[in-house]
């Protein structure tokens, strides 16, 4: 099943989508085991819930896993809810799909958010020790010692000591990894970026002398134009003038900058 990484709509995920999705549902219950269309009512449930797939999805971004996986997880979850949910119960169906989707979800962060492959045992032992100290920062005003977290845990220091080793192989990545898979945003603190300022520093530095070239009036207000994020009606006002008046004095300064900088 092909799963959209595209935005969906806010779902309101405590009632139906629309009746005709009740509707479905009955049909589907109603149907014998094995009967050829319910195959193609199933996928038309899971086509209906993709942007409630994606709006789950989206919730667990810039975590170290690519969309796409956290999509296709969530679609996971959202097929066994289909097939598990029971409509005589009488809740909609998204009260019954979101934990399993989202349980889902966490499950693939649990089997494949680490560095290494570490047993299932260590990765339950690592979420006890994570909230544990969690819990106890909070309470501690300061990061726990090991000792402190065994007793909170009831652990002994080797199986506290094997948890912390675990916390710090989950989820490693590399310098170069996007944070959101989707394109919307990278991690700028480590990738090389191309400073667009770059190209305005001549003009900056022969601009500015010129600065003091200008009567008074026009100079103040390029400062508080450009520099201080004024409006005209601001420096209108702090100039006790119109703001006509205001825009024909940024229009003259510009003009004779222009001048100035022109080449002969």
């Amino acid at each position: 099943m092909v799963t959209p990484v595209n935005s969906e709509p806010v779902h309101d995920f405590g009632a139906w989508t629309e009746p005709s999705e009740r509707l479905l549902f009955e049909r589907l219950t109603d149907l014998p085991p094995g009967h050829h269309t319910s195959e193609r009512i199933r996928q038309d449930l899971a086509t209906r819930h993709q942007g409630l797939v994606s709006s789950l999805a989206r919730r667990f971004l810039h975590r170290g896993e690519p969309l796409e996986d956290l999509l296709q997880a969530g679609n996971v979850g959202l097929v066994k809810a289909i097939n598990g949910y029971d409509i005589t119960r009488g809740h909609p169906f998204t009260a019954y799909a979101i934990p399993m989707i989202v349980g889902e979800i966490k499950r693939h962060f649990r089997d494949t958010g680490w560095a290494i492959h570490v047993p299932r045992r260590l990765q339950n032992l690592k979420m006890l020790v994570h909230d544990a100290g969690a819990r106890l920062t909070q309470q501690l005003g300061r990061p726990p010692a090991s000792q402190e977290v065994a007793r909170e845990l009831g652990l002994s220091d080797q199986e506290t000591r094997e948890g912390l080793a675990a916390n710090e192989v989950y989820s490693c990545l590399s310098l170069d990894t996007m944070i959101s898979e989707d394109n919307e945003r990278h991690d700028q603190t480590v990738v090389a970026q191309l400073d667009k300022d770059l190209e305005l520093v001549v003009d900056r530095a022969t601009l500015w002398p010129l600065l003091s070239e200008l009567p008074d009036q026009e100079r103040e207000v390029l400062l508080m134009r450009f520099f201080g994020n004024h409006t005209q009606s601001e420096i209108a006002k702090a100039f006790g003038v119109s703001q006509v008046q205001v825009s024909r004095l940024e229009a003259r300064a510009c003009d004779r900058l222009r001048r100035w900088l022109r080449p002969t």
